[in-house]
Protein backbone atom coordinates (compact mmCIF):
# COMPACT_ATOMS: atom_id res chain seq x y z
CA UNK A 1 0.00 0.00 0.00
CA UNK A 2 1.38 3.54 -0.74
CA UNK A 3 1.72 6.80 1.41
CA UNK A 4 -1.43 8.18 -0.56
CA UNK A 5 -3.30 5.17 -0.27
CA UNK A 6 -2.32 5.13 4.03
CA UNK A 7 -3.49 8.74 4.07
CA UNK A 8 -6.97 8.36 2.87
CA UNK A 9 -7.62 5.17 4.92
CA UNK A 10 -6.25 7.13 8.03
CA UNK A 11 -8.58 10.04 7.04
CA UNK A 12 -11.10 7.84 6.34
CA UNK A 13 -11.09 5.94 9.66
CA UNK A 14 -10.56 9.39 11.71
CA UNK A 15 -14.24 10.42 10.01
CA UNK A 16 -15.64 7.18 11.38
CA UNK A 17 -14.59 8.03 14.73
CA UNK A 18 -16.15 11.52 14.60
CA UNK A 19 -19.28 10.44 13.23
CA UNK A 20 -19.24 7.80 16.06
CA UNK A 21 -18.86 10.25 19.14
CA UNK A 22 -21.32 12.32 17.14
CA UNK A 23 -24.26 9.94 16.98
CA UNK A 24 -23.00 8.96 20.08
CA UNK A 25 -23.29 11.94 22.25
CA UNK A 26 -26.60 12.78 20.30
CA UNK A 27 -28.44 9.41 21.23
CA UNK A 28 -27.67 10.18 25.10
CA UNK A 29 -29.05 13.46 24.62
CA UNK A 30 -32.07 12.44 23.49
CA UNK A 31 -32.62 9.92 26.08
CA UNK A 32 -31.68 12.62 28.75
CA UNK A 33 -34.95 14.43 27.54
CA UNK A 34 -36.99 11.17 27.93
CA UNK A 35 -38.83 10.68 30.93
CA UNK A 36 -37.64 7.77 32.85
CA UNK A 37 -40.18 4.77 32.48
CA UNK A 38 -41.49 3.68 36.04
CA UNK A 39 -39.57 0.53 37.75
CA UNK A 40 -41.76 -2.38 38.37
CA UNK A 41 -43.76 -1.87 41.84
CA UNK A 42 -42.67 1.79 41.87
CA UNK A 43 -45.94 4.03 42.71
CA UNK A 44 -46.34 7.19 41.08
CA UNK A 45 -46.30 9.79 43.57
CA UNK A 46 -47.53 12.54 41.51
CA UNK A 47 -50.43 11.43 40.68
CA UNK A 48 -51.93 8.74 43.54
CA UNK A 49 -54.16 9.70 45.85
CA UNK A 50 -54.64 8.74 49.61
CA UNK A 51 -57.09 9.35 52.04
CA UNK A 52 -55.84 10.50 55.93
CA UNK A 53 -57.70 10.65 58.33
CA UNK A 54 -60.15 12.80 57.26
CA UNK A 55 -59.69 14.58 54.12
CA UNK A 56 -61.92 16.86 52.21
CA UNK A 57 -62.31 16.02 48.62
CA UNK A 58 -63.38 19.15 47.01
CA UNK A 59 -66.66 19.15 44.66
CA UNK A 60 -64.79 19.93 41.64
CA UNK A 61 -62.68 16.83 41.74
CA UNK A 62 -63.21 14.06 39.51
CA UNK A 63 -66.36 12.35 40.67
CA UNK A 64 -65.52 8.85 42.37
CA UNK A 65 -66.15 5.93 40.89
CA UNK A 66 -69.81 4.31 41.43
CA UNK A 67 -68.44 0.78 41.34
CA UNK A 68 -68.22 -2.25 38.23
CA UNK A 69 -71.62 -2.29 37.98
CA UNK A 70 -72.93 0.66 36.77
CA UNK A 71 -71.43 2.07 33.67
CA UNK A 72 -69.72 5.76 34.61
CA UNK A 73 -71.54 7.86 32.08
CA UNK A 74 -74.99 6.52 33.60
CA UNK A 75 -73.98 6.73 37.22
CA UNK A 76 -73.28 10.58 36.41
CA UNK A 77 -76.47 11.07 35.01
CA UNK A 78 -78.00 9.49 38.17
CA UNK A 79 -76.15 11.70 40.18
CA UNK A 80 -77.31 14.84 38.56
CA UNK A 81 -80.74 13.64 38.72
CA UNK A 82 -79.97 13.25 42.82
CA UNK A 83 -78.32 16.43 43.18
CA UNK A 84 -81.46 18.02 41.25
CA UNK A 85 -84.14 16.03 43.38
CA UNK A 86 -82.86 16.61 46.60
CA UNK A 87 -81.62 20.01 46.52
CA UNK A 88 -78.06 19.20 47.73
CA UNK A 89 -75.09 21.57 47.15
CA UNK A 90 -72.00 19.13 47.25
CA UNK A 91 -71.13 16.51 45.26
CA UNK A 92 -73.80 13.44 44.63
CA UNK A 93 -76.28 15.75 46.11
CA UNK A 94 -74.62 16.03 49.60
CA UNK A 95 -75.33 19.41 52.02
CA UNK A 96 -72.29 21.37 52.58
CA UNK A 97 -74.03 24.75 53.94
CA UNK A 98 -76.93 24.70 56.47
CA UNK A 99 -78.53 26.30 53.84
CA UNK A 100 -79.55 29.37 56.43
CA UNK A 101 -77.06 31.96 58.03
CA UNK A 102 -76.18 29.64 60.69
CA UNK A 103 -73.11 27.85 61.45
CA UNK A 104 -73.03 24.51 62.30
CA UNK A 105 -70.21 23.11 63.96
CA UNK A 106 -69.71 19.17 63.10
CA UNK A 107 -67.66 16.49 65.08
CA UNK A 108 -66.37 13.02 63.78
CA UNK A 109 -64.68 10.25 64.78
CA UNK A 110 -66.13 9.57 67.93
CA UNK A 111 -67.40 9.21 70.29
CA UNK A 112 -63.85 8.86 72.78
CA UNK A 113 -64.01 9.20 76.58
CA UNK A 114 -60.52 11.20 76.32
CA UNK A 115 -62.15 13.92 74.57
CA UNK A 116 -65.84 13.84 73.51
CA UNK A 117 -66.38 14.77 77.31
CA UNK A 118 -64.34 17.61 77.47
CA UNK A 119 -66.00 19.44 74.13
CA UNK A 120 -69.49 18.74 75.72
CA UNK A 121 -68.36 20.59 78.52
CA UNK A 122 -66.60 23.38 75.96
CA UNK A 123 -70.03 23.53 74.11
CA UNK A 124 -72.25 23.85 76.91
CA UNK A 125 -69.97 26.87 78.67
CA UNK A 126 -70.80 28.50 75.45
CA UNK A 127 -74.03 27.93 75.10
CA UNK A 128 -73.55 26.00 71.95
CA UNK A 129 -75.21 22.89 69.97
CA UNK A 130 -73.55 21.03 67.61
CA UNK A 131 -73.83 17.80 65.21
CA UNK A 132 -71.83 14.65 66.10
CA UNK A 133 -71.23 12.54 63.68
CA UNK A 134 -70.52 8.73 64.84
CA UNK A 135 -68.59 5.54 64.26
CA UNK A 136 -71.08 2.73 65.08
CA UNK A 137 -68.15 0.50 67.03
CA UNK A 138 -67.59 3.54 69.22
CA UNK A 139 -70.92 4.02 69.72
CA UNK A 140 -71.24 0.34 70.71
CA UNK A 141 -68.33 0.82 73.31
CA UNK A 142 -69.58 4.19 75.26
CA UNK A 143 -72.93 4.41 74.99
CA UNK A 144 -72.66 6.64 78.36
CA UNK A 145 -71.56 9.14 75.58
CA UNK A 146 -73.92 9.06 73.11
CA UNK A 147 -76.57 9.21 76.25
CA UNK A 148 -73.97 12.60 77.09
CA UNK A 149 -74.47 14.18 73.70
CA UNK A 150 -78.35 13.41 73.36
CA UNK A 151 -79.03 14.92 76.87
CA UNK A 152 -77.31 18.07 75.80
CA UNK A 153 -79.47 18.70 72.90
CA UNK A 154 -76.45 17.92 70.32
CA UNK A 155 -78.00 16.00 66.90
CA UNK A 156 -76.51 12.93 65.96
CA UNK A 157 -75.24 11.73 62.51
CA UNK A 158 -74.72 8.09 61.28
CA UNK A 159 -70.23 8.36 60.23
CA UNK A 160 -70.59 4.52 59.16
CA UNK A 161 -69.61 1.01 61.37
CA UNK A 162 -65.70 1.73 61.38
CA UNK A 163 -64.84 4.86 59.36
CA UNK A 164 -64.47 3.05 56.03
CA UNK A 165 -63.24 5.22 53.20
CA UNK A 166 -64.10 2.81 51.00
CA UNK A 167 -67.64 2.07 52.34
CA UNK A 168 -68.89 3.92 49.04
CA UNK A 169 -67.23 1.26 46.55
CA UNK A 170 -69.16 -1.86 47.92
CA UNK A 171 -72.35 -2.76 47.48
CA UNK A 172 -75.65 -1.22 48.35
CA UNK A 173 -76.48 -4.46 50.50
CA UNK A 174 -73.40 -4.15 52.37
CA UNK A 175 -73.75 -0.25 52.66
CA UNK A 176 -76.99 -1.09 54.17
CA UNK A 177 -76.04 -2.98 56.22
CA UNK A 178 -73.34 -1.19 57.45
CA UNK A 179 -75.28 2.02 58.07
CA UNK A 180 -78.06 -0.10 59.83
CA UNK A 181 -75.65 -1.72 62.05
CA UNK A 182 -74.36 2.03 63.11
CA UNK A 183 -77.92 2.93 63.80
CA UNK A 184 -78.47 -0.08 65.79
CA UNK A 185 -75.75 1.06 68.12
CA UNK A 186 -76.98 4.46 68.42
CA UNK A 187 -80.32 3.40 69.72
CA UNK A 188 -79.23 0.64 71.79
CA UNK A 189 -77.75 3.61 74.40
CA UNK A 190 -80.84 5.98 72.98
CA UNK A 191 -83.95 4.28 71.54
CA UNK A 192 -85.38 6.59 70.46
CA UNK A 193 -82.50 8.93 69.16
CA UNK A 194 -83.40 10.39 65.59
CA UNK A 195 -80.66 9.93 63.29
CA UNK A 196 -81.45 11.80 60.06
CA UNK A 197 -77.87 12.65 58.80
CA UNK A 198 -75.18 10.68 56.85
CA UNK A 199 -71.51 11.33 57.06
CA UNK A 200 -69.35 9.68 54.34
CA UNK A 201 -65.80 8.75 55.80
CA UNK A 202 -63.24 11.00 53.97
CA UNK A 203 -66.27 12.72 52.18
CA UNK A 204 -65.55 9.79 49.56
CA UNK A 205 -69.13 9.82 48.24
CA UNK A 206 -70.32 7.99 45.42
CA UNK A 207 -74.02 7.69 44.01
CA UNK A 208 -74.37 3.73 45.40
CA UNK A 209 -73.83 5.11 49.18
CA UNK A 210 -75.78 8.31 48.56
CA UNK A 211 -78.77 6.68 47.59
CA UNK A 212 -78.77 4.05 50.11
CA UNK A 213 -78.45 6.87 53.00
CA UNK A 214 -81.72 8.28 51.38
CA UNK A 215 -83.20 5.31 51.43
CA UNK A 216 -82.90 4.92 54.82
CA UNK A 217 -84.35 8.39 55.76
CA UNK A 218 -80.58 10.20 56.19
CA UNK A 219 -79.71 13.11 54.69
CA UNK A 220 -75.85 13.25 53.22
CA UNK A 221 -74.22 16.03 54.90
CA UNK A 222 -70.51 17.04 53.69
CA UNK A 223 -69.29 20.39 54.68
CA UNK A 224 -67.39 23.37 53.27
CA UNK A 225 -64.80 24.18 56.40
CA UNK A 226 -61.83 22.05 57.28
CA UNK A 227 -59.01 23.62 59.25
CA UNK A 228 -57.50 19.77 59.28
CA UNK A 229 -57.75 19.31 62.31
CA UNK A 230 -56.76 15.37 61.84
CA UNK A 231 -53.46 16.24 61.54
CA UNK A 232 -53.30 17.95 64.82
CA UNK A 233 -51.63 20.97 64.01
CA UNK A 234 -52.38 22.65 67.56
CA UNK A 235 -55.01 24.69 68.55
CA UNK A 236 -54.53 28.14 67.43
CA UNK A 237 -54.25 27.17 63.23
CA UNK A 238 -57.18 25.53 63.85
CA UNK A 239 -59.12 28.49 65.60
CA UNK A 240 -57.50 30.68 63.29
CA UNK A 241 -58.67 28.79 60.38
CA UNK A 242 -62.40 28.42 60.91
CA UNK A 243 -62.12 32.20 62.09
CA UNK A 244 -60.87 33.17 58.90
CA UNK A 245 -62.97 31.13 56.60
CA UNK A 246 -66.46 30.24 57.97
CA UNK A 247 -69.10 32.45 56.68
CA UNK A 248 -72.90 32.11 56.75
CA UNK A 249 -73.94 28.99 56.21
CA UNK A 250 -70.77 27.36 57.05
CA UNK A 251 -70.49 23.45 57.76
CA UNK A 252 -67.40 22.78 59.88
CA UNK A 253 -65.01 19.55 60.19
CA UNK A 254 -63.92 19.13 63.61
CA UNK A 255 -63.35 16.09 65.18
CA UNK A 256 -63.56 14.62 69.05
CA UNK A 257 -61.70 11.23 68.08
CA UNK A 258 -59.11 9.23 66.06
CA UNK A 259 -55.88 10.58 67.28
CA UNK A 260 -55.10 13.40 69.73
CA UNK A 261 -57.92 15.77 69.80
CA UNK A 262 -56.42 18.03 72.28
CA UNK A 263 -56.06 20.76 70.30
CA UNK A 264 -59.42 20.40 68.62
CA UNK A 265 -60.70 20.90 71.96
CA UNK A 266 -58.57 24.25 72.99
CA UNK A 267 -59.04 25.42 69.57
CA UNK A 268 -62.72 25.17 70.74
CA UNK A 269 -61.96 27.76 73.95
CA UNK A 270 -60.58 29.85 71.42
CA UNK A 271 -62.73 29.99 68.40
CA UNK A 272 -66.39 30.19 70.02
CA UNK A 273 -66.01 33.55 71.88
CA UNK A 274 -65.85 35.26 67.63
CA UNK A 275 -67.81 32.74 66.33
CA UNK A 276 -70.73 33.19 69.08
CA UNK A 277 -70.19 36.97 68.22
CA UNK A 278 -70.52 36.77 64.84
CA UNK A 279 -72.84 33.87 63.53
CA UNK A 280 -75.75 31.91 65.21
CA UNK A 281 -74.55 28.37 65.96
CA UNK A 282 -76.93 25.54 65.12
CA UNK A 283 -77.11 21.58 66.03
CA UNK A 284 -78.46 20.58 62.20
CA UNK A 285 -82.30 19.60 62.37
CA UNK A 286 -83.03 16.36 63.78
CA UNK A 287 -85.39 15.78 60.40
CA UNK A 288 -82.62 16.06 58.43
CA UNK A 289 -83.94 19.38 56.43
CA UNK A 290 -81.85 22.36 55.79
Amino acid sequence: MGPRTSGRSAAAAVVVLVLAALLGSAYALGRSLVPDEPRPGATNTATRTEYADQPAPSPSDARPSAGPSRDGAVADQDAERQHATDGGDGLFGSRVTTGSRRVALTFDDGPNPDYTPQVLDVLREFGVRATFCVVGENAQNHPQLIRAIVADGHTLCNHSWRHDVQLGLRSPDLIRADLLRTNAAIRAAVPDAPIAWYRQPGGAWTYPVVSVAEGLGMTPLHWNVDPSDWEAPGALRIATMVTRTATAGSVVLLHDAGGDRQGTVDALRHMLPELTSRFELEALPVDGTT
